[in-house]
């Protein structure tokens, strides 16, 4: 997918975001509600294995539409990375305990101690919530992920989400 098809992805994306922003039924996903995340997982970067922790914040600035930042450490490889990023999602408006997520983002790469430069990046991503009463939230879905001003072999990626959040 080149540049500019990713950019015009992006913008209508965040548009579908904005249009539907209004119709999302009450829950976790309301407007004034937030919600904390917990990163935990396994990366491999600069050929090499990492373990990553981390955490985010959203909130919700409209029914369904959240505003969130992520800050994630990537350590036990070398060299050691902190990434933050700031992200759009929403939350498409279903009467199930499953509802479906789009959302965009903006990354930074922080790289400590190394030759390699810090990574600017951007992408998409497409899952599912499953809710339950208690505003304990399980996640899981695809994200799409572009390197910005990439000078080594593999400027995009594609893997798998899992999250595990609480609404507040």
């Amino acid at each position: 997918m080149g540049k500019t098809n990713m950019q015009n992805s992006m913008k209508y994306t965040l548009m579908l975001l904005v249009m539907l922003s209004f119709s999302v039924q009450a829950g976790p996903f309301s407007k004034g509600r937030s919600s904390v995340s917990i990163i935990a997982g396994s990366g491999s970067a600069f050929n090499d294995s990492y373990i990553v922790l981390g955490g985010g914040y959203g909130y919700y600035v409209a029914d369904g539409l959240e505003l969130g930042l992520d800050a994630q450490y990537w350590f036990s490889g070398d060299p050691t990375i902190f990434r933050l990023s700031p992200q759009i999602k929403y939350v498409i408006p279903v009467e199930a305990r499953l509802q479906p997520y789009v959302g965009v983002f903006y990354r930074r790469t922080f790289v400590n101690g190394s030759r390699f430069d810090d990574q600017n990046s951007y992408g998409s991503r497409l899952g599912v919530y499953f809710s339950s009463h208690s505003g304990v939230y399980l996640g899981g879905g695809v994200v799409y992920e572009k390197y910005a001003d990439c000078t080594f072999g593999d400027c995009s990626n594609t893997y798998p989400e899992l999250m595990l959040s609480i609404s507040m």
